[in-house]
Formats: structure tokens, C-alpha cells, sequence
């Protein structure tokens, strides 16, 4: 399969990021298909909401152990907000569930300023990061994640506090803003994203 795959699993936010390949011209189809996720040529994990409920879908679909593998199996792999959080551990959001474990860490709520963040902020990328230039994007957030190595984050903002906005290693690129909301800065993210993998 020569498509970029929107993962569907019941959630997230995936009429506007396939608004955005449309845009780009980017052939995509929308699935919880294993084999078409399995022989993706990327695949996009679009994400709003809660973290339970992110966790549970994929698991009533059988995706759950499909995304690992993915992931492992060097597929280019996009997460946006809830599609970055569940790469970590757990999640303050919801104790007792278990994310994806692909990194170390946890998702961590804001305890300062008006939650959610709502609106534009500033990222300042860091060394680690392939995709990304210092620009204003657009977040919706309660939670950030927080990584136990350092050297995966990409980008950070700041909110009464400095926090992780993305991460990067090998295939894997997640982001807690909406690049797919973001006018021209996230017309560019996707762009550079799509043409280096």
C-alpha cells in the first residue's frame, strides 16, 4: 500500500487532517484496517479527547498491539495530542490505564494558568528535530507529557512552565499542538514532515 493511513479509531480529530493532506495533494485513506495500517507508507494518529477512552478504542479494535508494531517496524508515525500522549506509560488523566509504553514517561496535568490551554503558543525547537522551526502554533491541552529521556523532545513551549510541545526518534514524530489547525506554520510541518518520509 503506497497511502499515508489516518488511523480511525473512533475518536480524534481526522476531518481536519484530512482536510490537510487533501490540500497537499497527499493520497490517504481513512482506516482501522490491520493490514492496511500494517503496510501503510506513514500513518497519522490524530487525537482529541480523553486518555482512557483513546486507550480503550484501540484495544476494542484490535489496535492496540497494530500501533506497537508499527512503531517498531520503522513505519513513519505521526501522533497529534492524544496521539502523543499515548506513546507514554500512563497518564494523570487516567490512572490505572496503560498507554503504548513506546516511550518512557508519563502525562502530567497542568496545575498552573487557565486549563485547558486554549490558543496559540510559541514552540522552541531543539536540536533533535527534523521538522519543526520556531513558530506559533495552535494548542488545546490539559496535559503535556513529560519523557524520561530528554534527548526525544523535539520542541518545547511554555505555559506558567516550560513543557515537552513534541518528540522525535527514528520513525516516530508526535506533536501535543494541532499542526492540522494551525494555518501556515502547520501547512509547513506537514509539509516538510511528508516530504522526508
Amino acid at each position: 500500500m503506497n497511502k499515508t493511513v489516518i488511523v480511525d479509531y473512533d475518536s480524534g480529530n481526522l476531518r481536519s487532517v484530512a482536510n490537510m493532506l487533501s490540500y497537499l495533494n497527499c493520497p490517504f485513506e481513512i482506516t482501522s484496517d490491520k493490514d492496511k495500517i500494517l503496510n501503510a507508507k506513514r500513518i497519522i494518529f490524530p487525537g482529541q479527547g480523553h486518555f482512557a477512552q483513546a486507550m480503550n478504542n484501540l484495544e476494542k479494535k484490535g489496535l492496540t498491539e497494530i500501533i506497537k508494531k508499527c512503531c517498531n517496524n520503522q513505519i513513519p508515525f505521526l501522533g497529534i495530542c492524544i496521539g502523543l500522549q499515548i506513546l507514554f506509560e500512563k497518564s494523570e488523566e487516567a490512572v490505572g490505564t496503560n498507554g503504548l509504553g513506546i516511550f518512557k514517561g508519563e502525562v502530567k496535568k497542568f496545575q498552573k494558568g487557565k486549563v485547558p490551554q486554549i490558543g496559540w503558543n510559541k514552540i522552541l525547537p531543539t536540536e533533535n528535530n527534523y521538522y519543526l522551526s520556531e513558530n506559533y502554533f495552535y494548542f488545546v491541552n490539559s496535559y503535556y507529557v513529560e519523557p524520561e529521556d530528554k534527548n526525544i523532545i523535539s520542541s518545547y513551549c511554555d505555559y506558567h512552565g516550560q513543557f515537552c510541545a513534541s518528540v522525535q526518534k527514528n520513525n516516530i514524530t508526535a506533536v501535543q499542538f494541532h499542526p492540522e489547525k494551525s494555518s501556515e506554520a502547520g501547512l509547513n510541518f506537514f509539509k516538510n514532515w511528508l516530504n522526508q518520509c
